[in-house]
This record gives C-alpha cells, structure tokens and sequence, in this order.
C-alpha cells in the first residue's frame, strides 16, 4: 500500500530531469501521473521506464498553449477520472547580458514558466474545486531572490512563479485547495552534463549539486501530507552552495 494509492497526478516537464524524478517517486507511492511536455519520445521512456504501462501515461503538451494543455486536462479525466495533484514543473533556462537579450529569448521562458504555470493551474483549480480539494506543486528556483548575473528572463519568471504560487494559496484555501512551491538549488538534471540547454553566465561545472532524487523526495513529502496541511515554500540545496549574497 501506498501513500498516494488512487490519487492522480499531473507532472508537467515530466519527460526528464526533476519532473521525472517527482513523477517516478509519485508513482512509487501508488499514484496515477501523467506526464507532460513536448518531446513525445522523451516523454513515452520515461513513461516506460517508471510505469507498469497503465498507471504512467505520457500526453504530449506545450504548455504555453492553452488549447494544449485543456486537451492534457480532458485526457487525465477520460483515463482516470479525476485530478488531486498537480506538479508545474515545465520551464526553460536562458539568460544573458541584459542590454542584449533578444525579446524573443524574454518572450519564450515567460510563455512557458509563467503563462505555462499559470494555464496549467487554472485548469487544475476548476477541477479542484469541482471535486471538493486537491494540491498544487510549482517548482521555483532560488534565483527567484538570489539571481545570478545575466539570468534576467529566467530570475523574473521564477519571482512571479512565487507570486502565483501564494495567490493561488490564497485563492484555493475556501476549497480545499493548497498551493506549494519547490525551490531546488543545483540540482545534477541531464542538460547539465549534456551542455544541451547551456546559459551563458550560468555555468555551474566546479559547483556541488544535488541528487533529482533529493529534489523528488522533497515534492513526494508535500504531496502526501494530509490535506489540512501545507508547506508553502520549501527551497532544498547543496550545503555548500552558496546562497545569501552569492551574486
């Protein structure tokens, strides 16, 4: 038996790094989890690899869509017929000097780390409040208050993230909904050792990091605590990384 047994989740950006590692550690508590994003062969092994072939379901979702992510929301209910969790984990990683970023760049990490969280959580609060509760996990970043230089899209997307994450609090306490939010410090994710989403002026190669598993022991604590509580921000680091004043 399981601490999640019968519940559903969503786990957007689940197709690798932290949202996998939050979507394997659900699903190891006996949760149903669809995961999302927009790489489909991604998303289908990883699928694969931490389900039994039913209670993992890969949807293909561009979050910054809205029709994409209600076709995501009406999948979840035809397969399980309910929602209580969801996980906004999808984001981009892009900065640079900030007298040259193109507005394109700007333009693209907030339509997925804010419009993304915030379609996404519209969706899940209809559902939630319908059904009388339900949880909501956004993942945020410790450069929301301690930015690195030229990390201007990716600092402010993560600031409001943690801007939505208490309205939404606010918002859902008349209907049992609680809203969380999840600050990883350097957490070791694929694309820092593939250089596949590399930031100038965030290179972390002689940094200490975590373990994806450290961070998804964290989100599987605030998706089990029983549903009159809450943890309302929770930020897990290296002990070693440096944090106040890090500049």
């Amino acid at each position: 038996m399981g601490n999640l047994d019968g519940k559903v989740a969503i786990v957007t950006g689940g197709g690798s790094g932290i949202g996998k590692g939050i979507a394997k550690a659900l699903a190891g508590e006996g949760c149903n989890v669809v995961i999302a994003a927009r790489d489909l062969d991604r998303l289908e092994s990883a699928a694969q690899e931490i389900g039994d072939g039913t209670n993992v379901v890969a949807v293909q979702t561009d979050v910054s869509s809205e029709d994409s992510v209600k076709t995501l929301f009406a999948k979840t209910q035809t397969l399980f017929g309910q929602l209580d969790i969801l996980v906004n984990n999808s984001g981009i990683v892009a900065g640079g000097e900030i007298g040259e970023i193109p507005t394109a760049r700007w333009d693209s990490v907030m339509a997925v780390n804010v419009r993304g969280v915030f379609i996404c959580t519209r969706e899940a609060f209809k559902s939630m409040k319908e059904a009388g509760g339900g949880r909501i996990i956004n993942i945020g970043s410790i450069s929301a208050n301690r930015p690195r230089e030229e990390s201007a899209p990716y600092t402010t997307s993560k600031h409001a993230v943690t801007g939505l994450t208490r309205s939404t609090a606010l918002d859902g306490r008349p209907h049992g909904i609680s809203c969380g939010q999840l600050n990883p410090g350097n957490t070791a994710v694929e694309w820092r050792s593939t250089g596949e989403q590399a930031v100038p002026g965030m290179e972390l190669d002689n940094e200490p990091m975590i373990k994806v598993s450290d961070m998804a022991a964290a989100a599987l604590y605030m998706a089990t605590l029983p549903p009159e509580a809450n943890v309302l921000e929770m930020t897990v680091m290296p002990i070693a990384q440096e944090y106040v004043g890090r500049g």
